[in-house]
């Protein structure tokens, strides 16, 4: 007969060992790489600073459309998009999906560690 306390344990050491992996496998310096190599030529990490596209500091939370001086394409101002990270993990994934007619000329980030490495580094900027 196998001790259910023995079992208890084990799969407690398993989750905790599972969510450690996951929570390691997150890069922020491949974040940040992926930022100036995906996304720095349009969007700026600086707060006020907008380039083609708008600023990206403090993204996590932040209701689509709401930098006041920045021209948004009509359908990001009707999305009513919050940007989660789920969100915007979608939205890197594929911008055209998520908004179409949006004015962002990037057709998306397939790998989806880099886009956890990048969410996570733009969550760092706040």
């Amino acid at each position: 007969m196998v001790n259910i306390r023995y079992l208890i344990g084990l799969s407690a050491l398993l989750l905790l060992a599972n969510s450690n992996a996951l929570y390691a496998a997150v890069d922020i310096n491949n974040g940040k790489n992926m930022f100036n190599q995906e996304c720095a030529e349009c969007h700026s990490v600086k707060e006020g600073k907008n380039k083609k596209g708008p600023s990206l500091w403090n993204i996590l939370g932040r209701k689509s459309a709401s930098i006041n001086d920045f021209n948004y394409s009509d359908n990001m101002r009707s999305s009513q998009i919050i940007w989660t990270s789920d969100q915007l993990s979608a939205y890197m994934e594929h911008p055209k999906v998520l908004v179409p007619a949006g004015k962002m000329k990037y057709d998306g980030l397939d790998n989806p560690k880099d886009r956890a490495d990048l969410i996570e580094f733009l969550s760092s900027l706040h």
